[in-house]
């Protein structure tokens, strides 16, 4: 029997960024023999493996996006020798393989020894990251893959979590990255100090990473609804780390209408991109709306085109959520909202499938009952010196007013998620 015990050298956290360099360190032990037992020839003694490879495989479970068998039967034998084989027993498809790395070729073992190699690779820029939604997986895994002489092919699965890189999505962003390193190169050279090595790709991310979730000026929302003003919230910032707290306010203080009680969740969007589909871009306005002011004619004609056009597919959002603060605020002035960021969810990333984003959703419950009014306390109050006792009306009219704010959700540094890996074995008999 052949014992193989794999472990990454980061032990402490199994996520990686990509572009980011994966180690992995693989044991290939044969146990000694029990005293009681006696070999009867050499090859009760060694153990012979044929061959062993390593590959890093990026798998896509996509149940709306499943391929035909013969596709299936196609892609089983793409494969051919190497561990592809044995990997394809994982739910999905293979999204992105790297090279296969030899580990040895014939490697024969006696009782008692071990064989450790160490397996680097660096993850690749263009896959998506590690993505567990409702309709589409992303997941990744560390596929050792060997045979022993006379048997079939076997594989150990080492998983890892994936992040985006987060790079600078236009030129100002990425002066403001650079700004530091700009005045560095202005600054006299002297010739006694060694030169400062340019930073890497993951210590440009983590910079960038770290001026764009900084906090920058509030931003204020006037919420209103057909009866006049709710009241002001404030979001100090729109970008967030993993693990950061969002941290908001609300003023009720120059609102017209009570608020009697307060909702705020953070809500994940999963939608679905499928091929030649539209969605109506956010805060245009319908169709009925634009056609009030057109004349008769213009409206029979645009119905006719919109009748001869194929009707196409629309996008797909499925909602899941996370944080919620929910309170009670009648008689409030001012409010504030926390809610925090897990550390397990996935940051906002595009691929050809999916898109991953996330939003803040509010629900006001408004009412304009008189005998909520802040007028008619402050006349009751007047009528006698002596304190009195409100009571609260058995029945008010409400009305839920719904919005939802987008916000970006970007990676953190892979060590402040706390994801240990443990020691994963296969025993080959």
């Amino acid at each position: 029997m052949l014992e193989i015990n794999a472990k990454l050298l980061r032990d402490q956290s199994a996520v990686f960024m990509c572009g980011e360099v994966v180690e992995c360190l693989i044991d290939f032990i044969h146990p000694s023999l029990p005293e009681h037992k006696i070999s009867q020839s050499n090859s009760d003694i060694l153990e012979n493996l044929a061959w062993a490879t390593v590959q890093l495989h990026c798998y896509c479970n996509a149940s709306f996006n499943e391929k035909a068998p013969h596709d299936a039967a196609a892609n089983r034998n793409v494969g051919g020798s190497t561990s592809l084989n044995a990997s394809n027993q994982l739910k999905g498809e293979v999204l992105h393989s790297t090279e296969p790395k030899i580990l040895f070729c014939d490697l024969r073992l006696s009782p008692g020894e071990a064989k450790q190699f160490l397996y680097r690779e660096t993850v690749p820029l263009n896959t998506p990251p590690t993505y567990r939604g409702i309709r589409v997986k992303y997941y990744y895994k560390i596929t050792v893959a060997t045979q022993r002489l006379g048997s079939t092919v076997q594989a150990l699965n080492i998983p890892i979590r994936v992040l985006p890189l987060p790079l600078p999505q236009s030129d100002l962003d990425e002066a403001i990255t650079l700004n530091d390193e700009s005045n560095e190169d202005l600054a006299p050279n002297n010739p006694f100090l060694e030169k400062k090595r340019p930073p890497s790709r993951i210590e440009y991310a983590l910079h960038y990473l770290r001026g764009v979730t900084a906090r920058r000026r509030p931003n204020f929302f006037m919420i209103n609804n057909k009866w006049g003003k709710v009241g002001r919230f404030c979001l100090f910032k729109s970008a967030y780390k993993l693990g950061e707290d969002i941290v908001a306010t609300i003023d009720f203080s120059c609102g017209t209408i009570k608020c009697v009680q307060l909702s705020v969740t953070l809500q994940c969007e999963e939608t679905e991109l499928l091929h030649g589909a539209v969605s109506p871009p956010s805060g245009t306005p319908s169709a009925k709306e634009d056609s009030k002011g057109a004349d008769s004619a213009d409206v029979a004609s645009s119905t006719a085109e919109g009748a001869n056009e194929p009707e196409r597919p629309k996008n797909i959002s499925r909602v899941t959520n996370y944080s919620k603060h929910h309170e009670v605020c009648l008689g409030m002035l001012q409010t504030q909202v926390i809610l925090p960021i897990p550390l397990h969810v996935t940051p906002t990333f595009r691929t050809e499938l999916i898109e991953v984003s996330w939003r803040l959703h509010f629900q006001f419950v408004t009412s304009t009952n008189a005998e909520l009014s802040s007028e008619m306390l402050l006349d009751r109050t007047a009528e006698s010196e002596e304190g009195l006792e409100w009571v609260a009306p058995t029945d008010i009219a409400i009305e839920t007013m719904i919005w939802s704010l987008p916000i970006t959700i970007y990676p953190t540094a892979p060590l402040q998620i706390p994801q240990p890996c443990g020691e994963y074995k296969l025993n080959i008999k």
